[in-house]
């Protein structure tokens, strides 16, 4: 059969191990159900009152977009009720989402960021979903923190949707990133992305250069290096990459994926933690950077090997192909020096 009529379902149960019972698969078609429905709000986003802020302050201090607050109802509403998942833990959430009583639990454990980069919602820049699924840690609990705080390594799948000219689903289970275009005529995700590779030489670097200031001497010396003003005496000569930046994380990650390159979110002085949320963002993207053949790390430890401490945490991030990252760990551990 064509790539082209190849649904998502069709490959989800196509792929599963003969051993499967089905319910990773059916919380994935869960998942795609609501990105389904978020994509068709969000196209009509500006003539159903939907646009601007809900009036609301989500955990991390960040004013919730009306979007934000209906993409985080609509997948915890399509995920707590089929008996597939135990607990659920949502970026726009203080605590964890515990399914109602009256539902069967499930074996899994989901973690997701319901709208990333939802403060480009108004002015119409792609923003996207990401999401982990990870098995669940003790059976005869009803789920628990416990449940969440796992390393990115552990993950059974990861996934985003990118909400932007058209619509697509980019997933894992451990066995390659396959991309997934939706069809508005049809209303179907069709495959049209297969084992999606880094490409090699990479081409874009994507970083805040406007924060250069704010970050320590040796990631400035490696963002020189990266735009090719800088040839430390290294093994890896000055690359030569084009900056891109939108600053939707899944936006830049996408397209760093299909062209090759790096994303980085630094640590600041004052916040040596950086942005990213490890658990919602930084380690579901982490587990697909290596599965396409990348590498994802904070400058000092592979993300894959982080237990999150707690639901929020951020971590520093520097994610895309494998000799750009190696390269920034070098700059940060101080095995390159650079003299002025």
């Amino acid at each position: 059969m064509s790539a082209k009529f190849v649904t998502i379902e069709r490959f989800i149960l196509d792929n599963q191990p003969q051993t499967a019972k089905g319910d990773l698969t059916n919380l994935l078609y869960d998942i795609a159900l609501a990105a389904k429905i978020i994509s068709f709000k969000t196209n009509r986003a500006g003539l159903q009152e939907i646009l601007g802020q809900a009036g609301n302050t989500n955990v991390q201090g960040e004013a919730q977009q009306k979007l934000d607050v209906f993409a985080d109802r609509i997948i915890f509403q399509l995920c707590d009720h089929p008996g597939r998942v135990c607990v659920m833990a949502s970026e726009e959430q203080e605590t964890v989402l515990h399914i109602p009583d009256q539902y069967e639990k499930g074996a899994y454990a989901l973690v997701y960021d319901p709208l990333d980069g939802s403060s480009n919602i108004d002015v119409n820049v792609s923003i996207g979903t990401i999401f982990g699924i990870y098995r669940y840690k003790d059976w005869d609990l009803r789920g628990r923190k416990e449940d969440v705080l796992q390393p990115a390594r552990d993950l059974v799948a990861a996934g985003y949707v990118l909400y932007g000219s058209s619509t697509m689903m980019v997933y894992s289970t451990g066995q390659g990133v396959h991309g997934f275009t939706l069809d508005p005529e049809i209303g179907e995700f069709l495959l049209s992305h297969e084992n999606m590779r880094l490409p090699d030489p990479p081409a874009y670097y994507s970083i805040n250069s406007a924060y250069y200031n704010r970050w320590s001497k040796d990631v400035q010396s490696y963002v020189q290096w990266l735009q090719g003003r800088i040839d430390p005496p290294a093994p890896e000569p000055s690359p030569t990459l084009s900056s891109r930046y939108i600053g939707s994380l899944v936006a830049d990650f996408h397209r760093n994926l299909l062209r090759g390159g790096i994303y980085a979110y630094p640590a600041e002085i004052g916040k040596p933690n950086g942005k990213i949320r490890l658990l919602y963002e930084a380690g579901p993207l982490a587990y697909l950077i290596d599965q396409a053949g990348g590498y994802a790390s904070t400058g000092y430890v592979d993300i894959l090997d982080i237990t999150p401490d707690e639901l929020h945490q951020r971590v520093p991030i520097y994610i895309g192909n494998r000799v750009l990252v190696e390269q920034a760990e070098k700059f940060i551990q101080g095995e390159i020096m650079v003299t002025a």
